[in-house]
């Protein structure tokens, strides 16, 4: 009875964590900032949401499931999100203009004069 309580609670924040991802999905300026809210939130709350069903569900085959996509949304989300801002900003995506410091410009700048 205890797994089952602490399963539903962490579905619930898992649900939370899901809602803020959501909010700053249309909140947030730019493609750039809006991956950081998708990254983080999303990928940790879609993760609760799993290992709640996992907690539920135990060592069934639905418990086991639940765990090993929790697992690959771990390791696939930040990696997509990663290969999403890396493409968005090789295509010339603009950041907001409220933005601090352009890294990418950094390193490419940077590769550039290790070629000459």
């Amino acid at each position: 009875m205890f797994w089952h309580t602490l399963g539903y609670i962490i579905i619930v924040i898992g649900v939370l964590f899901d809602l803020l991802g959501c909010i700053g999905l249309v909140r947030l300026p730019d493609v750039y900032n809006r991956l950081q809210a998708a990254t983080k939130c999303v990928t940790l709350g879609t993760a609760f949401l799993l290992f709640g069903v996992f907690l539920i569900f135990g060592f069934s085959s639905t418990g086991i499931k639940s765990l090993l996509c929790a697992i690959f949304v771990l390791i696939a989300s930040p990696t997509g999100a990663h290969a999403l801002a890396r493409g968005s900003h090789k295509g010339g995506v603009k950041l907001w203009d409220g933005s601090v410091i352009d890294l990418y410009a950094e390193d490419t700048l940077s590769d550039k004069n290790k070629g000459d």
